[in-house]
């Protein structure tokens, strides 16, 4: 079977690859176990050299990369330049602070020596989507490697190019031949992938029913899971915001990758006071965005990775039009070629409307009405996910508390856009999932706490 990567931009299709027997994935799978029996026993300081030098290969090729994912998913080029950046600074950060993060802990107990060591656990399989076909490999990556562990990539189907690249990297940088290796293989095969005996864990950022399945795999194999999935982020504005700042920054979280991001802000909760003010800004902020050519530079809204994606959203626009939400901007799917979907504004969102109770994948903002603090954090957990969350007020007492104490997320930002950063655990709760990725908690989910006891 083959697989097609086709530029969402134009319909082209860019190259064709065929997909790897199952033979040839376990054949992988085995000699990427060879290559961690040796990577477990190097030292750190040689694992910090090799991650370095991922990082020195991915600055050097940020335009080339950029240019890869505009191809492949639509990403607009800026923005893929800075996702490759931020690739380098993840493998930078780890390589800084591995050692320290996975020092021996020494307990006292009524043993002579008695202390905790992190083992790696040896080959984990990434299970990756295509909306940050860089990024999401190498938050994983960095700190699973760091650790001493292997890697096997199964990346989405319609970036295989941005997969086969990774792999490069991490080959070009002097890593052994086979300890990350990307498997051409389509949704079929995974199930196989977790049974195989020396995959010893899985990680995967998708969608909730994705998440769900290979937690069920990975549950009937005894395997540990980390599952970062869905988000429905709601971005409270109270009464007593800077709205002008506010709708800047809410409206630049929707944008962010044309929407498609998990922790991109979907649901305006907003005081009933500041409601028309804040509508007439945010509406300004997403008209002004440029959509179009993901290659070309200024850019800010490409189209969405697939016509399929594309038409589920408007789907979903349309039938809580039905359902009595007003649409303010936006709304209709271009009569150019590709599967671009433009700003859109819904209000009057209420629940049972696909705006409130769904998950929106684009550039698409539903804006729900509310009276107080009380019933915006009400409205705002509402949810079956929990990924981010942002809530804007100038009391920032106020708003430390309510992002600490009320809102029911894994990220809760106060007068700023949720977005992960390697020296912060990032993940969610209900539906968006559980385990963290990045910070010291990220590279503990994947090895052994080991107590070791001496009498």
């Amino acid at each position: 079977m083959a697989m097609r990567a086709i530029n969402p931009a134009t319909g082209a299709i860019i190259d064709t690859y065929e997909e790897m027997a199952p033979a040839e994935v376990a054949r992988a799978i085995a000699q990427a176990h060879d290559a961690f029996l040796d990577w477990r026993k190097t030292r750190f300081a040689e694992r910090a050299r090799l991650m370095t030098q991922a990082a020195h290969l991915l600055r050097e090729q940020t335009t080339a990369y950029g240019k890869l994912m505009a191809q492949e998913m639509g990403k607009p080029v800026k923005e893929g330049r800075a996702e490759a950046e931020k690739c380098a600074w993840v493998c930078e950060y780890y390589a800084e602070n591995a050692e320290q993060f996975l020092r021996p802990e020494v307990i006292e107990t009524d043993a002579s020596k008695s202390f905790v060591t992190f083992q790696p656990l040896g080959v984990v399989l990434a299970v990756m989507p295509w909306n940050f076909p860089f990024w999401q490999v190498f938050r994983f990556a960095a700190p699973a490697l760091m650790a001493g562990n292997a890697g096997v990539l199964k990346h989405a189907s319609n970036v295989p190019g941005c997969a086969l690249a990774i792999e490069e990297i991490f080959r070009k940088a002097g890593f052994p031949e086979h300890l990350f290796r990307t498997l051409l293989i389509g949704s079929g095969q995974v199930d196989a992938v977790i049974e195989h005996p020396l995959v010893k864990a899985v990680t995967l950022t998708g969608s909730t029913p994705a998440g769900q399945a290979v937690a069920k795999k990975a549950g009937d194999m005894l395997k540990k899971t980390v599952l970062e999935l869905g988000g429905s982020d709601p971005y409270v504005i109270l009464a007593d915001a800077d709205v002008e700042a506010a709708a800047a920054t809410c409206a630049a979280s929707r944008l962010l990758n044309t929407g498609q991001s998990c922790i991109a802000a979907k649901r305006f909760i907003v005081v009933e006071s500041i409601r028309e003010q804040f509508e007439a800004r945010f509406v300004a902020n997403m008209q002004a965005a440029r959509m179009g050519d993901p290659l070309v530079e200024d850019t800010t809204v490409g189209p969405l990775a697939r016509h399929d994606l594309r038409d589920e959203l408007h789907q979903q626009v349309q039938d809580s039009l039905a359902k009595g939400a007003k649409c303010l901007l936006g709304g209709e799917i271009p009569k150019d070629q590709g599967a671009f979907y433009p700003p859109t504004v819904l209000t009057n969102v209420r629940k049972g409307m696909p705006a409130y109770d769904e998950e929106m994948f684009g550039p698409v903002a539903a804006i729900i009405a509310v009276r107080d603090e009380a019933e915006a954090i009400r409205v705002a957990n509402d949810s079956i996910f929990g990924l981010g969350a942002a809530v804007f007020t100038q009391d920032i007492a106020r708003g430390e508390r309510i992002a600490a104490q009320e809102l029911e997320a894994g990220c809760c930002f106060v007068n700023a856009l949720v977005k992960s950063d390697p020296r912060l655990p990032f993940g969610g709760v209900k539906a968006s999932g559980y385990g963290r990725e990045l910070s010291h908690y990220g590279i503990k989910e994947f090895v052994n706490i080991k107590t070791v006891y001496v009498r």
